[in-house]
């Protein structure tokens, strides 16, 4: 414990989101300073850089705006590695008891997401009007099409686009999101997975959601109500100063002020070399948001999802609430505190519920709406996901003994990572710069070191060529790592079907994980049956 004291007071006055670093690395435990501050220190702290740059030692590295992803430095204390998964020898479920049958691979992780089918219990997303999710969107839109998985278009994406048209304050046409629906579909078989488009108050405001259901023939639309990362509006960065004024002429804030000519002046003398755009903050009332949703089905709308964020407790009841009565067909909830974006990094780390915590009031609220047979609508675990062992424990901490109430997670940053590094290694293959070591080990060009490439070839034959490596990239991550690594966990559990795992398959690690979950302790799980079984 005295470590993990350490680590979160130590990053206050240093950290890597903000390229801030101290002097010394035995800093003091309540400040994070240094125990000696000395004027002739040329290293730039916290409180250093925050002194020159002001509110942009507020972001992560503004300079990586657009080719980052970030995240919190805390250790908040409860994750999910406090969790192991119990090991079963003498059945299996969901298959015969045949040893030849009974294989990982014939394990079924699909699952359904308010009616959707998915390959995976995957959802990607929301990837919105940052340019990291613009730049990165062809290899992430087909490569979860690939993979069955579902992809959700982020919020603001009409707003920022400089080609988008509008009549009376809606938007009738919009490139952006075109390109990024049509990419999706590009790929996708029809059947399993799907594309959302999500949308804020100000998507709202410009008519996002009509044009996506009735010009873009969107089947899901998804209200935001915030995210782990932040529990204020989106926010990006503008480098363009009549990208500025065009953002701000369409009603969003935009800090500084770009039409002010002593801004202006400033931004042209390279005071500062960027703007910040932001979403203002919606605030849902239960009769608006049932309303609200009774009209987006009649405007054509198949299925009407919610994201939300990492809000208190008291939040996270309403929104079931409110869900449970307009029918929502899937509720996402993000715990603390990552983002794709430019989250301030004080609200990452800060800010909200973390995730396991999370998922245990939500797993509380909606055993209270079955319990009264009020309708529970599916929901989503998001928050720092990226492989299979933290999907299975959060699916099956959820199940009560009726089937699991989380149908699968939701990923951000972490299939953005996948994307943004085939890109990077298929630039240096195409350069000659491809690390020795990594050649030695996988091969110097993308058909070698992409191990997926050869089911895909067989698969699409000469459409192959139509798929970007990055895609290639993202349905190697989803399907060839997380959905086999998920299947031997299954299968080591001897359950073959993804919703026969239940909180008796997992056991804590901790007293904490223990008492905020009720998953009882490894030496304390089963001690009933050890009795029963040896009496």
């Amino acid at each position: 414990m005295t470590e993990r004291v350490f680590r979160n007071s130590s990053y206050l006055n240093a950290k890597s989101t903000t390229g801030t670093t101290t002097r010394v690395k035995d800093t003091s435990p309540t400040s994070g300073m240094c125990p000696i501050c000395i004027r002739d220190c040329p290293i730039l702290c916290e409180i250093g850089l925050s002194a020159f740059r002001g509110r942009e030692a507020l972001y992560p590295e503004p300079v990586q705006f657009g080719f980052s992803t970030a995240g919190a430095l805390k250790d908040f204390g409860l994750d999910w590695s406090h969790f192991n998964i119990q090991a079963s020898l003498f059945e299996a479920h969901g298959i015969k008891e045949d040893p030849d049958l009974a294989l990982f691979p014939n394990v079924n992780i699909e699952t359904k997401v308010g009616g959707i089918p998915l390959k995976v219990p995957i959802l990607c997303g929301a990837f919105g009007s940052t340019d990291v999710a613009r730049l990165n969107w062809e290899g992430l839109a087909i490569g979860t099409a690939l993979s069955g998985a579902m992809i959700i278009v982020g919020e603001n994406v009409c707003g920022m686009d400089p080609e988008a048209q509008f009549t009376n304050g809606k938007v009738t046409y919009s490139k952006e999101l075109k390109r990024r629906v049509d990419l999706f579909r590009k790929f996708w078989d029809g059947k399993y997975g799907e594309i959302a488009v999500q949308t804020n108050v100000e998507d709202q405001r410009l008519g996002v959601d009509v044009y996506a259901i009735s010009k873009l023939e969107v089947n899901v639309i998804e209200r935001k109500w915030g995210q782990g990362a932040k529990a204020i509006g989106g926010e990006v960065r503008v480098r363009d100063l009549e990208r500025a004024i065009m953002l701000k002429k369409r009603g969003y804030i935009v800090i500084p002020d770009p039409e002010d000519p002593a801004v202006q002046q400033a931004f042209k003398d390279g005071v500062f070399k960027s703007f910040e755009r932001h979403s203002r903050v919606g605030i849902p009332k239960e009769k608006d948001v049932i309303e609200d949703v009774e009209w987006l089905r009649k405007q054509g709308a198949k299925h009407v999802t919610l994201k939300t964020g990492a809000y208190r407790p008291s939040a996270v009841a309403y929104t079931l609430k409110i869900a449970s009565e307009a029918k929502i067909d899937a509720v996402y909830f993000d715990g603390a505190g990552g983002g794709t974006g430019m989250s301030p990094v004080p609200m990452m780390d800060e800010m909200g519920i973390p995730t396991v915590y999370l998922e245990a009031i939500v797993l509380k609220c909606a055993q209270i709406l079955k319990k009264k047979g009020r309708y529970v609508p599916d929901i989503i675990m998001a928050g720092g996901f990226i492989n299979e062992t933290q999907i299975f424990k959060a699916i099956a901490m959820s199940n009560f003994g009726d089937g699991p109430f989380v149908k699968a997670v939701l990923m951000g940053r972490s299939p953005l990572t996948a994307v943004m590094k085939a890109s990077y290694f298929k630039q240096l293959a195409e350069e000659g710069k491809l690390p020795k070591a990594f050649v030695d080990k996988f091969g110097a060009t993308p058909e070698k070191f992409f191990i997926a490439v050869p089911e895909l070839k067989a698969k699409y034959g000469e459409r192959f060529k139509e798929i970007p490596w990055e895609a290639v990239a993202l349905y190697t991550y989803l399907t060839d790592r997380i959905g086999v690594g998920l299947k031997q966990l299954l299968a080591g559990a001897r359950k073959w079907r993804l919703d026969l795992i239940n909180r008796n398959d997992l056991m804590s690690l901790s007293e904490l994980a223990a008492k905020v979950t009720g998953i009882p302790l490894a030496h304390e799980a089963e001690a009933d049956a050890i009795e029963r079984i040896l009496d």
